[in-house]
This record gives C-alpha cells, sequence and structure tokens, in this order.
C-alpha cells in the first residue's frame, strides 16, 4: 500500500481543526503577552520601575520577586523572545508543519517559567489547551512541507 495513502487516511477533519485552534492560541498567547511586554520592556528600560496596567504591575511582582530574581531588561526581553516564538510556533501550525507543534511543545516549559514568575494567570490554561490541540491534531501536520508540495505537483 502507497505510504502517502495510508497517511492520508489517518488525516481526519478533526485532526486539522484541533492543529488550526492550537495554532489560534498559540498566536493569541504569544501576542497577547508579547505585545504588552514589549510595552513593558520599553517602559521599564526608560524608567527603571514596572508598567503598571489598570493598577496592576505587568511583569513585576510574583513568585520572581519572592525567590530574589528582580524584573530587568533580559528578564524581559527573554519572555518577548518566546512569545515571538510561540507566534512562529502558531503560524507553522497553521501550516500544519511538525515543527509548530515541536516548537509549541518544547516552548511550554518556559513558558510556564514565566507565567508563574510574572504571575500571569491566563498563561497555563492557555498554555494546557493549547498542548492538548496540538497532541488531537498531531497526525494532520507534516514532518515537512514537501507532502504537501508532492500532491499540488500532482
Amino acid at each position: 500500500m502507497n505510504p502517502e495513502y495510508r497517511r492520508s487516511r489517518l488525516v481526519t477533519p478533526g485532526s486539522i481543526a484541533a492543529a488550526r485552534a492550537a495554532a489560534v492560541l498559540a498566536v493569541f498567547s504569544g501576542s497577547g503577552f508579547g505585545v504588552p511586554c514589549l510595552y513593558g520592556l520599553w517602559y521599564f528600560s526608560s524608567r527603571g520601575q514596572v508598567w503598571t496596567f489598570l493598577g496592576f504591575p505587568t511583569y513585576g511582582l510574583g513568585p520572581f520577586v519572592d525567590i530574589g530574581i528582580d524584573t530587568s531588561v533580559p528578564l524581559l526581553a527573554s519572555f518577548l523572545l518566546v512569545c515571538v516564538a510561540e507566534v512562529l510556533a502558531g503560524w507553522w501550525l497553521w501550516r500544519r508543519r511538525r515543527a509548530g507543534g515541536v516548537l509549541a511543545l518544547a516552548l511550554l516549559p518556559l513558558e510556564l517559567a514565566f507565567w508563574i514568575g510574572f504571575l500571569l494567570p491566563l498563561g497555563p490554561p492557555v498554555g494546557l489547551a493549547r498542548t492538548v490541540l496540538v497532541l488531537l491534531g498531531w497526525r494532520a501536520l507534516n514532518s515537512s512541507g514537501s507532502a504537501l508540495i508532492a500532491r499540488s505537483a500532482r
């Protein structure tokens, strides 16, 4: 039996939908935390204090402070890079690239550390939902774009 035919039978509309939903959550989370982090990074570097939004300090209080990790430009820049990588994972997931799923799973421990450390309560539930959706949509993810190119060339 042709392996390409067998693989195409394993990909279901549900697995494609799960991969796409994971992509949406990754872009939502990465941009939702990354855009404010970009502003918070600028604010902190120019004023030397944590930005306060609606009366809440952003990226400043929480377990990081409790264990002696003060907010700093490198810490905020690191979180921003993780957010950018999450948006990239979302883009790849949307295009059904397996690298997006791998990146989303690999980023989870880093994201979890930042979400907990900065006391960002929305992060863990979104990250858990994204992880479940990546795993449910795993069959829809291609190891490279070559399978899609080969099918479209026929």
